[in-house]
């Protein structure tokens, strides 16, 4: 699986909607899978089903 960038556009409960940076495709992922510190508008990066908070 290859990398990919996202920007966390709306967290609704316990869920977060991601959007692809490159593609435009929506994400719907449960927050417990996201690093601490996530907030709408934040930029992740995702590798091998491991996101981290992107610089």
């Amino acid at each position: 699986m290859e990398p990919k960038d996202y920007t966390v556009t709306k967290i609704e409960g316990e869920y977060a909607y991601l959007r692809d940076i490159n593609t435009g495709n929506e994400l719907f992922i449960a927050l417990a899978l996201l690093p601490e510190g996530t907030d709408v508008g934040v930029k992740l990066h995702s590798e091998m089903f491991v996101y981290s908070i992107a610089e």
